[in-house]
């Protein structure tokens, strides 16, 4: 077995007294002995990212149809969090994991494509307001947990969706040392082999890097075997694995076999109706545990730490007729900062540290991952990030981190919202409407699906929390929506 030890100054962010029993812990995994001799083998970092995966898509967390025999077992052998949020849509999502700050500091809250084309999208809209200028490729100035990472001594992949930039900001000038089908788009135009073609706004799309193919094959496995090729050719050098699947984003495409499975499991009561999209989740599922099962049978499980999450929450609304996903209980879906729309699955491993079957109930947010990254590879972890390191609750979920408040911004249109702020502080959480300045208000714990506005009823919380948001809004800089002449 490998043996593994945590550098020191991996916790210089955590508290003494959780920093003491971390320590404690990795010298039991090393023995003292090892760290003597220099034995010291920083952990990989596995990051898995699903596309437009709801809170309770998996099993784990409650579907009632989908099957994910793989996902539930790390949640198991780890930790599972029950209030993990990302943005609530895709770009914005990625380029907070990466540079561990806020997407309104950054200016890029909404996804690329419609970044690039907002004045044809302006020129075109009916609606109240318009959508703020946004930045389309993340910044070169910016600093990524990749390029912490390399400095680090890590080999660093990247494979699958990138959607942070055309080619002059491709994953390869962000601190990525190989690019696996990264390109500027949101979605493929097929999962199946050749893995190109038009789509239905007309434009051809292809995944580039891998080599060729033959008919039948799906999209999420060759990304797959792809990842797994990069992690046998790391040989005993520490990687940092950004695995970004596509699934399970349109186009809803199954494999047809596992379209028919759940078409035949399908009964009255469901909340989970669309075996197109459970045989996506299927695959997804079966494609994580390939590579749990290669961790495993290659010694490197014991010194991986495994993150496994999604972008936003579950797409709601309809593909080719029919309802993609329900987040029930949760209200409503992407693009929304209704619990539906942000609040994601998020189940970590890292061995030594995390309990077999722990759940977190502790709020944490998508930038929360690049200090944590930094201080597991031992990195300085100095760099001015929104996010605060998730050691102190992998060791103890009943931990608090340092912040007591969460923000929201998406000054943006979609099916599922106008544009709208959040703040989420305790169980409380306040939207700010910007058509009409309206403001909800509702205590999540006892009212997670977000049923009962209460700002009538409490008026005084509901005015501390708006000035604490547009205060908040004002620190980062955050765009407005503007009047639609």
């Amino acid at each position: 077995m490998h043996r593994i030890a945590f550098p020191l100054r991996l916790f210089v962010l955590a508290d003494r007294h959780v920093l003491g029993r971390l320590v404690a812990a990795a010298v039991c995994i090393c023995g003292p002995a090892g760290i003597a001799a220099g034995e010291v083998k920083k952990p990989n970092i596995v990051f898995i990212l699903a596309d437009d995966l709801g809170w309770s898509d998996l099993r784990c967390y409650g579907a009632d149809l989908h099957e994910t025999p793989h996902l539930d077992r790390l949640a198991h052998d780890g930790m599972r969090f029950t209030q993990a949020y990302a943005m609530s849509v895709c770009t914005p999502t990625r380029a907070a994991i990466l540079t561990g700050k806020h997407p309104a500091r950054l200016h890029m809250t909404i996804w690329r494509e419609s970044a690039v084309n907002r004045e044809a999208e302006a020129a075109r809209s009916r609606r109240k307001l318009l959508g703020p200028p946004a930045v389309p490729d993340l910044p070169h100035g910016e600093t990524t947990i990749a390029e912490v990472l390399r400095a680090a001594g890590y080999l660093t992949f990247h494979v699958g969706k990138w959607h942070l930039g055309d080619a002059d900001h491709a994953p390869e000038t962000h601190g990525f040392d190989i690019n696996v089908g990264g390109t500027h788009w949101g979605a493929p135009a097929t999962y199946f082999w050749p893995f190109r073609g038009t789509t239905s706004g007309g434009e051809f799309r292809y995944v580039p890097g891998l080599g060729l193919g033959k008919p039948g094959e799906y999209l999420t496995d060759r990304l797959t075997d792809e990842a797994i090729r990069l992690m046998e050719a790391a040989g005993d050098r520490p990687f940092f694995l950004n695995l970004w699947f596509h699934n399970v984003h349109t186009p809803i495409e199954g494999k047809p076999e596992l379209v028919e499975h759940y078409r035949h499991k399908l009964r009255p009561g469901l909340h989970h109706r669309n075996p197109d999209y459970a045989a996506m989740v299927h695959s997804l599922d079966e494609n994580v545990g390939r590579i749990l099962k290669y961790l495993e049978t290659h010694n490197l499980a014991d010194r991986t730490l495994v993150v496994f999450t999604s972008d936003n929450g579950g797409y709601v609304n309809e593909f080719k007729g029919r309802q993609v996903t329900d987040n029930t209980p949760l209200r409503s879906g992407k693009g929304s900062l209704y619990e539906g729309g942000i609040r994601v699955p998020l189940l970590i491993r890292l061995p030594g540290i995390t309990a077999s079957g722990a759940t977190c109930e502790t709020p944490v947010i998508c930038m929360d991952f690049f200090r944590t990254f930094a201080e597991v590879a031992g990195g300085r972890g100095e760099t001015a990030t929104d996010g605060v390191s998730l050691l102190p609750v992998l060791h103890d979920p009943r931990a608090r981190l340092p912040r007591d408040a969460m923000f929201f911004h998406y000054p943006h249109y979609y099916p599922t919202t106008s544009p709208v702020s959040a703040v989420r502080e305790g169980d409380w959480k306040l939207l700010e409407y910007y058509e009409d300045g309206h403001i909800e208000l509702y205590d999540l714990r006892n009212d997670p699906g977000e049923q009962h506005n209460v700002a009538a009823d409490r008026p005084h919380d509901a005015a501390r929390l708006r000035a604490r948001l547009r205060a908040w809004c004002e620190e980062v800089a955050a765009q407005m929506p503007l009047p639609n002449p």
